[in-house]
C-alpha cells in the first residue's frame, strides 16, 4: 500500500524544472522566476554556481523551491547529481546566464554542477542572458550564442535598459514574468519538441498605427497587438531571433525579443524594411491604417458655433505588405500577411492573397467584440499554393504556433 501511494505521488508531480543560476547581479531577480514556477505546480531544483551564491544564499533557494539545493558535484555523490539532475529534467532554465556561463556551455565544459547538468540534459534548454552591453555585443559572446542556438537551445535576447551602476543599454535581465512565459511556452510543445526556428531571424509587426490629425486627435483602429505579441513569444520559444515592430501597444514586452516602437504607418514601414534585410520570415500582423490625413493641423481643431467644419481630406498610406512581398531581400524569405475582414472573409482573403503577393495570409473576422483586444481568435490560413488551414477558436498562441508550423514547412 505504501508503494502504491508513493507511485501515485510521483505521478502527480508537475513538470520538473532545473533552474540554473550563474553569478551575475541579476541573480536576485531569479527568485521571482523561481516563485512563479513553484506556484504554478512545477517541481524546481535550483543549481547555483559558486559565484551565484555570493549574490543569493543557498537557504533562500531552498526556502523558495521547497527542495534541497544542489551546489557541487561532490555533494550526495551516491545520487550522482551531475548526471541525474539533467536526465530527470523536463526543462532547464539558466537565468541569469552570464557571458562566462554561455561560453562554457557553448564549448561543452563541465567544471561545475551546472555545466555538468547542461551536458546531460536531453530536454529543452533555455538561457536568459544578462551582462553589460559590451560583453553581449562582443564577437566571442555572439558566436557562443549562435553555437547554442544552432544546437537547438533557446537563447533569449537580453532587454534594453538600466544596467549595473549608471550604464544603460542592451544586456539587462529580461523580466521574470516574461522568462516564465517563455519557459511555459517551451514546455507546452511537449517533450522532445525541437527548437525548430533556431538560427532563424523573424520580423513581426503588431498593434495598430495611428495617423495624427492634430496634436490631440488621430485616425486609428482597435488593434491591441495581442496576436503579434503571441507570434513573438511563440517564435522566441521555438528558438528564433525575433524583432517585434510594435505600433501603439501597451502590452508588456515579450522576454527575449527585440522591440522597436513606432506610431504611424510610415514609421512602421521604415522599421520593418530595415529589420527585414536579414530576416528569414516577415509576418505583418499589425493593423496598418489605409489612410492618413492629407494635412496636419499644428493646433487643436476647434468647433466654432455657426460654422460647418471643413471636410478632412485623406491620403493613401503605402501598401507595406505588397512592398515587402515584391521587394524581398532574398528569394527564400517567407512573407505572411493578415486580413481583418468584417464580411465575406474568405472571398476577400483570397483576393487579397493574390493582390499582395505574400506566401501565407491569415484571414479572420473582426468587429467591435471580435478578435481585437481578445486573448482568443479563430482564423483560416490561406497558402499561395492553394492550401487552406482552418484554425479553431482558441488562444492566440495556438494560432501563432499553427502559423509557424506552416512557415517552417515552407522553409524545408
Amino acid at each position: 500500500m505504501q508503494r502504491q501511494g508513493t507511485a501515485q505521488a510521483a505521478d502527480s508531480v508537475g513538470p520538473r524544472v532545473v533552474l540554473g543560476v550563474s553569478g551575475g547581479i541579476a541573480a536576485y531577480k531569479a527568485c521571482e522566476l523561481l516563485r512563479r514556477f513553484v506556484e504554478s505546480g512545477h517541481e524546481v531544483r535550483v543549481v547555483p554556481t559558486d559565484s551565484a551564491l555570493r549574490f543569493v544564499g543557498e537557504a533562500t533557494w531552498a526556502a523558495l523551491s521547497g527542495q534541497p539545493v544542489a551546489t557541487g558535484v561532490w555533494e550526495s555523490v551516491e545520487d550522482v547529481p551531475h548526471v541525474r539532475l539533467g536526465q530527470a529534467a523536463d526543462l532547464v532554465v539558466v537565468a541569469p546566464a552570464t557571458a562566462d556561463l554561455l561560453a562554457r556551455a557553448a564549448h561543452g565544459l563541465a567544471d561545475d554542477l551546472l555545466t555538468n547538468t547542461l551536458l546531460t540534459a536531453r530536454c529543452p534548454v533555455l538561457f536568459a542572458p544578462a551582462m553589460h552591453t559590451e560583453m553581449w555585443e562582443h564577437p566571442a559572446t555572439q558566436e557562443n550564442v549562435a553555437t547554442l542556438r544552432r544546437r537547438g537551445c533557446v537563447v533569449l535576447e537580453p532587454a534594453v535598459g538600466r544596467l549595473t551602476g549608471a550604464d544603460t543599454g542592451k544586456g539587462r535581465f529580461p523580466e521574470p514574468e516574461g522568462i516564465f512565459a517563455a519557459g511555459r511556452a517551451v514546455l507546452s510543445r511537449g517533450p522532445g519538441a525541437p527548437a525548430d526556428l533556431a538560427g532563424r531571424h523573424v520580423v513581426i509587426s503588431a498593434g495598430g498605427t495611428r495617423e495624427p490629425l492634430d496634436p490631440v486627435r488621430f485616425l486609428g483602429n482597435r488593434s491591441s497587438g495581442r496576436q503579434g505579441y503571441a507570434l513573438a513569444r511563440t517564435a522566441a520559444a521555438r528558438g528564433a531571433r525575433v524583432t517585434l515592430v510594435a505600433a501603439n501597444s501597451e502590452l508588456p514586452e515579450p522576454a527575449g525579443v527585440d522591440v522597436l516602437r513606432v506610431g504611424t504607418a510610415t514609421q512602421l514601414r521604415d522599421a520593418v524594411r530595415d529589420a527585414a534585410t536579414d530576416a528569414d520570415a516577415v509576418v505583418m500582423a499589425a493593423a496598418v491604417a489605409d489612410f492618413r490625413p492629407a494635412e496636419y493641423a499644428s493646433g487643436k481643431i476647434k468647433k466654432r458655433e455657426g460654422e460647418e467644419q471643413a471636410p478632412i481630406t485623406l491620403r493613401k498610406n503605402p501598401d507595406i505588405l505588397a512592398e515587402i512581398s515584391e521587394n524581398r531581400d532574398n528569394s527564400r524569405q517567407i512573407v505572411v500577411g493578415f486580413a481583418a475582414e468584417t464580411d465575406d472573409a474568405l472571398v476577400n482573403g483570397r483576393a487579397k492573397l493574390a493582390r499582395k503577393g505574400c506566401d501565407l495570409l491569415v484571414v479572420n473576422e473582426v468587429g467591435e467584440h471580435k478578435t481585437f483586444g481578445s486573448d482568443e481568435s479563430e482564423a483560416v490560413i490561406l497558402d499561395s499554393d492553394g492550401t487552406v488551414t482552418p484554425v479553431p477558436f482558441g488562444p492566440k498562441e495556438a494560432l501563432a504556433d499553427t502559423l509557424w508550423d506552416l512557415v517552417i514547412r515552407r522553409f524545408s
